[in-house]
């Protein structure tokens, strides 16, 4: 049986590489495309707009998103968008009992209240990460030993550059880093520990420099596509398909880091 999959940001730079990796999956579908409610390709066929050929699925805009998921029925709807409009996707997919796999940024604590509380309320299971890729979630881990041994005799400075038109800065994977980080350490990291590039078309790139007296560690991560974050965003469409206990897994999860 084939895992149904809704993605909602269908166009975006993510999105579109999910549906293109989801197409070629032999156990995924995709059933549902959702894009903004201005969107000039509403209606019209989500392959042949991608250049991938029909599939067979008209996309959605958010204004119709229930009614497009009563429909469909999804069983996992992977979100890579804006805050503001994940909070009411989250919603929606929660009260159709649909897991979700949210990938979108910038999200402020109350957000995050919001789409907790919708999770635990509606007995669904989602993963919930600023960035699903392998390899940062293996530099996640390194950071956080460092910090553990050195971080209280460190000054530690976090780097991070993306494209010019990421809205968000400090990315939501620098965020990270730096919670795991003061977990470890025991120590805040403040904000002016965080420096952010906003420059042509860099995909991401993460540095934690941990300076001591006489001697530095830099741990670095680049990804030269987006596609290490597609196959993790598949990864975590896989995890959490026929789960259905009100939590929220992270990346960490679906790599096996936690039991």
């Amino acid at each position: 049986m084939k895992i149904k999959v809704c993605v909602s940001g269908a166009l975006g730079k993510m999105g579109s590489s999910i549906i293109r990796t989801i197409a070629a999956q032999e156990n995924m579908q995709l059933v549902c495309a959702v894009e903004a409610p201005n969107s000039t390709s509403k209606g019209k066929d989500v392959g042949e707009v991608l250049g991938i050929g029909s599939l067979g699925v008209a996309i959605a805009t958010g204004d119709e998103l229930d009614a497009a998921l009563r429909k469909s029925k999804p069983d996992v709807l992977a979100d890579f968008t804006v805050a503001s409009a994940a909070v009411e996707t989250v919603k929606k997919a929660a009260e159709n009992k649909i897991n979700l796999v949210v990938g979108t940024t910038g999200l402020t604590n109350e957000q995050m209240r919001e789409i907790k509380n919708a999770i635990e309320k509606n007995k669904i299971s989602a993963v919930i990460s600023p960035n699903m890729a392998a390899g940062v979630n293996v530099f996640f881990k390194a950071a956080q030993e460092v910090a553990k041994t050195l971080g209280r005799e460190c000054d530690i400075e976090i780097i991070e550059a993306h494209h010019k038109f990421k809205k968000d800065a400090p990315s939501g994977t620098a965020l990270k880093l730096g919670e795991l980080i003061a977990q470890a350490a025991g120590k805040n990291v403040g904000k002016e520990k965080f420096h952010s590039v906003r420059a042509g078309d860099i995909v991401g790139e993460h540095t934690v420099i941990f300076a001591g007296d006489g001697e530095r560690i830099e741990l670095t991560h680049r990804a030269h596509s987006r596609q290490a974050f597609v196959n993790g965003a598949v990864k975590a469409v896989r995890f959490v398909h026929g789960k259905k206990d009100g939590k929220i897994y992270s990346t960490w999860d679906v790599l096996g880091y936690r039991t």
